[in-house]
């Protein structure tokens, strides 16, 4: 359950995917939507009459499921009321900090770095995410025509944007294409670039007219997506340190990560926290403008959760 953006909905269904591979288990993928008039309302205040044509509707529900995930926002009136609604048939799992009646869930699956607390949270490194060596591999060959024939080092570059933390400008986005395109040539290697749906429009052109260059492939966002593909395929992932999600993708894969700076427009915090977490898991390092390799045991966190779930389901 979540309002259906990528980065959203892949933290709750990453980790229905997870329970699923450590149990039967049948996946239904639903979304919540609330009309613009209500959409910024406090969440205490909204109700299903205020869903958006093509929203899971509570009122419409005949068969509870046993597990409900959910993430984000848009999804915490109705996540917080679920266990009344099904008679406390379902357990209620809810993805990051939900800042909001935190004892309404069953389980809170929560990033180390937000600090969060309490009998019902379950921290992990990073956030739940989909990527698993096996759905790496399942997407290579779609892409192989375009990944194949490129020499290494591959370096996969995941570039976010403009956040409340972080801003991306025209000018920070060419210094760090420079970095990128001398640290590739000087290991005669190749480029696979993603930009992220925050990266601004300036910056993407600027990027993607310094890196065209290089062996490899930028992404221009049309067709299917290759990221799964490329991570498959690269030797070096570099992140924009903007986005926990990404960071905690990259570090699944078991390949050096290295973290590529943004201009803060407040203190680092929980972000800071998480990539000392991957640091010290061996997993990340700050870019140094080299592909110095290294190697260490790829996070499985979202499995660690599915099991935290499952065992937690059982002791209800």
């Amino acid at each position: 359950m979540s309002d259906g953006r990528a980065g959203i909905q892949n933290q709750a269904l990453g980790l229905a995917e997870a329970v699923a591979r450590q149990t039967p288990a049948d996946i239904a993928i639903k979304h919540v939507h609330w009309r613009s008039l209500f959409d910024r309302w406090p969440s205490g205040l909204k109700t299903p009459a205020m869903l958006a044509p093509g929203s899971l509707d509570p009122r419409t529900v005949t068969d509870w499921p046993d597990l409900w995930i959910a993430t984000g926002r848009a999804s915490l009136p109705l996540s917080a009321r679920v266990r009344d609604w099904s008679g406390g048939q379902t357990f209620t799992v809810q993805t990051q900090d939900p800042r909001w009646k935190n004892g309404a869930y069953d389980l809170i699956v929560a990033p180390a770095h937000d600090g969060l607390s309490g009998d019902n949270v379950f921290e992990i490194i990073g956030s739940p995410h989909r990527i698993t060596p096996q759905k790496l591999a399942e997407a290579a060959p779609t892409f192989a025509d375009r990944i194949a024939p490129l020499p290494h080092p591959r370096v996969a570059v995941m570039i976010g944007g403009k956040s409340k933390a972080f801003d991306l400008t025209e000018a920070h986005a060419a210094v760090l294409a420079e970095r990128i395109k001398a640290a590739v040539q000087a290991a005669d290697g190749s480029l696979l670039l993603t930009f992220s749906r925050r990266t601004p429009e300036a910056a993407k052109a600027v990027m993607t007219e310094r890196l065209s260059a290089l062996p490899g492939w930028i992404w221009d966002g049309t067709g299917d997506n290759p990221l799964f593909a490329m991570l498959d395929a690269a030797d070096h992932i570099l992140v924009t340190e903007d986005s926990a999600n990404m960071a905690t993708e990259a570090a699944a894969t078991g390949k050096p990560v290295h973290i590529l700076p943004m201009i803060p427009l407040k203190p680092a915090g929980k972000f800071a926290r998480l990539h000392a977490d991957l640091a010290a898991q061996g997993a990340a390092r700050p870019f140094d403008g080299t592909l110095e390799g290294w190697t260490y045991a790829p996070l499985n966190e979202t499995e660690r959760a599915a099991r935290a779930v499952l065992e937690a389901m059982a002791a209800r």
